[in-house]
């Protein structure tokens, strides 16, 4: 059974959600506060978070944050009423997988955790771009997708879920380009206010991690008014 850690002051909302997710079969963890959260997903490991920002105790931002300084597996989703682009560009850029804001519907949410458990299997398992061990090269940069982390200049990095399913799917295209919108049905899954620019905003941040000058990129490039394209310098896969 999947755990999912909830993490919301609004009591209604927090109540609905649960029963909702508890009515389609998956554990729940239920925290009203951002330090008791934390402290729940630290016990508990759950599958999957999903995370309000406004909270007292600590902020969302801050529970992010300290989630993916622990563990660059775990999908997070941020569920807030802070629907500004600022907003959402600072929780994807802390870390977190996907941006819901409020008021949504309950079977966009359940459509959500459903993608963000998806991935975080494809982050983890092996598929058609990548089996265990596979080791993407860019220039001074080396990805282990298995591992889901990877050194830039000798500093090592953690990769989120997304980042990692977003490179194995770009791998598998050998260097042909995927859409902005192949890739929002082939990686978010979902069609609800997920835009092309959140594909944007994710590629950004991977840039910032495999690229050496992410304002120039060599590997990671835009087709304009195409899509997007993955030139790895090499790929090997670790002997077993």
């Amino acid at each position: 059974m999947k755990k999912i850690l909830i993490a919301e002051d609004d009591r209604a909302i927090l109540t609905a959600v649960a029963d909702l997710l508890e009515s389609e079969s998956y554990e729940v963890i239920k925290s009203a506060d951002g330090a008791e959260a934390l402290e729940l997903f630290r016990k508990t490991s759950p599958d999957l978070v999903l995370l309000d920002i406004m909270m007292p105790g600590m902020s969302g931002y801050d529970v992010c944050r300290a989630i993916r300084a622990e563990n660059a597996a775990v999908p997070v989703i941020m569920v807030t009423a802070k629907g500004q682009e600022v907003d959402r560009v600072v929780g994807l850029e802390l870390g977190a997988d996907d941006y819901m804001v409020k008021p949504f519907g309950m079977a966009e949410l359940l459509a959500r955790v459903r993608a963000g458990l998806r991935r975080g299997a494809l982050a983890a398992g092996p598929d058609r771009a990548a089996q265990a061990g596979e080791t993407l090269s860019f220039g001074d940069v080396t990805v282990d997708l298995e591992a889901m982390a990877g050194e830039k200049s000798g500093v090592p990095f953690t990769l989120t879920p997304m980042e990692t399913a977003l490179l194995k799917f770009l791998a598998a295209m050998d260097g042909a380009v995927a859409s902005r919108e192949t890739l929002l049905e082939e990686i978010w899954g979902v069609n609800c206010d997920v835009t092309t620019r959140t594909v944007d905003q994710h590629v950004a941040r991977l840039r910032q991690k495999i690229e050496v000058d992410p304002s120039k990129p060599e590997f990671l490039l835009t087709a304009h008014g195409a899509g997007y394209r993955l030139v790895a310098a090499g790929s090997r896969r670790s002997e077993p």
